[in-house]
């Protein structure tokens, strides 16, 4: 009887010991808001370039750009934004005004808008038509307002800086929700200003004020992210090639930075592994080899397949991609933008079509607190909210994960569970092949998403090995294709 006791009482306590809750990894800082999580699962969004620039052939307007050159015959935003919605953007960014000053909005502030221009009889608003047409749609609309202005008297001085806020605070009044407000480092130099021929210089670090600015925008859109150089909310990637930093870091520590700063794109392209601010880079490239429409660009487009390359070397790389497409000077997207995005999206879908590893099979090396809460079966669940997770101490470790029979594989995708933060320094993949773990590619970060492509390779069992993190390993998903 007291044998048959002691034994009841070891399994409550070994039941009571299985039962009880281990603690989730404790968050490694810095990590995104949510915002920017948002616009992490963006992924791709859509870049407009449309103004003067359009009808002259410039890229930098100078700022001399009679209004009246604004005429687009068949200026359709409709038939833009159902365009990308049909690639698989999520958002699209509009350029309000670029350097030459010339606004797409009737704005109070200025003359030099659409308003003084024949199209439409100076009724027409082409912000408007496309924040309209992105909720018709569902896409997020964004906005490009160039802190540059080579067209207006003022700039360079305070006054100018009241200017930039009073057309904010026109668009943000107006045009709302606004996701993503843009600005670049292109400050001062020569232009038009106000009728005047000469170069102004502004010290880039401090003239527009930017924490009074952005506080400002922030106060009508509190969700809303900054893109610049530097950030806030996310930053360049150092260059216009469609190409995100291997690795790939989401950190970075702005404390000298600014927008305009030279010297720092191989920064900004690969981030800082201990960077104290989440910032993550936002890839923008064009699929013509200039941002403007021009005529003898129509047949330089990019091919579906060097999208797809982009994809890989932006998306693939945890970052988001912003793809430029300019409309042209009918005021539609030219048949050979929308045919090569039509094929970027066919290729999309059928490369990435079915989730070979979706429920298979998994084992790992350990697991938190062997816990059923952080097994590696989260990995394969198609759930981002769970996760497999390392004990604190341990922050390398392998993934096997069982295909059931052999099957031909081309990509492996991997995403950690950001919201802990970024953690993983170098990983590699192998497959069973000859009775044997073979290895087929290896990495650096993660991040949000990272898709390895590999030789094209029979296997029925893939092994991830994690080989270096900088705290306990916390991963969400992983998919095979």
């Amino acid at each position: 009887m007291k044998a048959r006791q002691l034994i009841s009482i070891a399994g409550l306590a070994l039941l009571a010991c299985s039962a009880k809750e281990v603690a989730p990894p404790a968050p490694l800082l810095p990590v995104p808001s949510e915002s920017q999580l948002a616009w992490h699962a963006m992924e791709m969004n859509a870049f407009v370039h449309f103004t003067t620039n359009t009808f002259t052939g410039k890229e930098w307007g100078y700022g001399d750009e009679l209004p009246k050159v604004f005429n687009p015959s068949l200026l359709d935003a409709d038939q833009w934004v159902s365009t990308f919605k049909a690639a698989g953007f999520k958002g699209v960014i509009l350029t309000c005004k670029h350097h030459d000053g010339f606004c797409l909005w009737p704005s109070r502030y200025t003359e030099h808008s659409v308003k003084n221009s024949p199209w439409k009889n100076g009724k027409g608003d082409v912000v408007r038509e496309v924040a309209e047409a992105c909720k018709k749609y569902d896409l997020k609309f964004g906005i490009y307002l160039s802190p540059w202005d080579r067209n207006h008297k003022d700039y360079g001085t305070q006054a100018y800086i009241e200017y930039y806020r009073n057309q904010l605070n026109e668009l943000f009044s107006n045009y709302s929700p606004v996701f993503e407000m843009w600005f670049d480092g292109a400050n001062g130099g020569d232009g038009y200003y106000g009728g005047k021929r000469e170069k102004r210089t502004i010290l880039g670090s401090k003239y527009y004020d930017w924490p009074n600015t952005l506080e400002l925008v922030q106060k009508m859109e509190p969700t809303i992210i900054f893109f610049s150089d530097a950030g806030p909310g996310v930053r360049w990637v150092g260059n216009e090639k469609g190409i995100a930093g291997e690795p790939n870091w989401n950190t970075i520590s702005p404390d000298t930075l600014y927008a305009g700063k030279g010297g720092i794109e191989k920064l900004l392209n690969t981030g800082s592994e201990n960077g104290t601010a989440w910032i993550p880079a936002e890839t923008d490239v064009s699929i013509r080899p200039g941002w403007f429409y021009h005529r003898e660009e129509d047949s330089l487009v990019k091919s579906p397949e060097k999208l797809f390359e982009i994809y890989l070397t932006s998306v693939g790389r945890g970052s988001t991609l912003l793809l430029n497409v300019p409309p042209d000077r009918h005021g539609v997207l030219h048949e050979n933008d929308v045919t090569a995005l039509k094929g970027f999206r066919e290729l999309l879908n059928n490369e990435f079509k079915i989730n070979l590893a979706l429920n298979a099979k998994t084992e790992a090396s350990s697991f938190r607190g062997k816990s059923n809460q952080f097994s590696p079966s989260n990995l394969t669940d198609s759930s981002k909210e769970t996760y497999w997770a390392t004990d604190d101490e341990v922050k390398t470790g392998s993934v096997e994960i069982d295909l059931g029979n052999k099957k031909a594989i081309h990509y492996i995708v991997l995403q950690e569970y950001i919201s802990l933060g970024q953690r993983v320094k170098s990983f590699n993949a192998e497959i069973w092949k000859s009775n044997r773990w073979e290895s087929v590619a290896q990495a650096s970060t993660i991040g949000y998403k990272r898709i390895l492509k590999i030789e094209s390779a029979e296997t029925d069992k893939i092994r991830i090995n994690f080989t270096a993190a900088k705290a306990s390993l916390v991963i969400s998903n992983i998919e095979v294709y």
